[in-house]
């Protein structure tokens, strides 16, 4: 169902100044859009040399606020495609005075557009859509597409981390991610019954383990 237009939106989204950044692209060939570059600057936008994260799909913002609060020291791009959701994850950065973080707000597809190469020390999938039928599996954020563009984001060392409570998605995630060559570590099954520590639970997460859905997760990383 598609989400009712929040009132005032776009004066809600000037009131958020530069915590958004808005990845639209003025041509509208998807092909030959791509070859427009609008590079990030870190030091201007965070004012730091610090290490940089990404999470594709962030929704309000809950797990990348508190991530960022634990890691002061790490600079944090999120991805949201919808206005009326990103606006709300900003707001509440601002609010809690979060300096860290900084949004995207457009289709992941062109990150490799606006983020540097080479500069992603680790990309976190949180509860992406799963796209359970077949024909919609290229929209997969894990689908060798999406894979291909995190690749040329990632440091040398960098990893992905998901999660997900769709067993079918995970166990696509999975085949995807073995056969792009990322070595898998760290599988879990039933994450909230296991020996993992450190677990910041999302939106989606608390609701789906409170309905009795084990949560699945996994880290990748590229051998070097």
């Amino acid at each position: 169902m598609r989400m009712r237009k929040k009132k005032h939106l776009e004066e809600k989204l000037a009131d958020c100044g530069n915590k958004i950044i808005y990845m639209d692209r003025e041509d509208k060939n998807f092909v030959t859009s791509l070859e427009q570059k609008n590079y990030i600057d870190y030091k201007e936008i965070f004012g730091n040399d610090n290490p940089v994260q990404l999470e594709v799909g962030c929704g309000k913002g809950q797990f990348i606020c508190e991530l960022a609060k634990q890691n002061p020291d790490i600079n944090y791009l999120a991805v949201e495609k919808a206005s009326n959701v990103i606006v709300d994850a900003a707001k509440l950065i601002i609010d809690e005075n979060i300096p860290n973080v900084i949004f995207l707000r457009g289709n992941a597809e062109y990150l490799n557009c606006y983020i540097p190469d080479g500069t992603i020390s680790r990309i976190y999938l949180n509860f992406s859509c799963p796209f359970p039928k077949k024909k919609y599996a290229c929209h997969r954020l894990t689908n060798s597409r999406f894979l291909k563009i995190y690749k040329q984001l990632m440091t040398a060392d960098a990893e992905i981390y998901q999660k997900t409570d769709n067993r079918n998605f995970f166990e696509y995630s999975i085949e995807e991610l073995s056969k792009f060559g990322f070595i898998l570590h760290n599988v879990s099954l039933d994450l909230h019954n296991s020996d993992f520590e450190g677990n910041i639970v999302t939106e989606y997460e608390k609701r789906f383990s409170e309905m009795g859905f084990p949560i699945y997760r996994l880290e990748a990383y590229l051998p070097k």
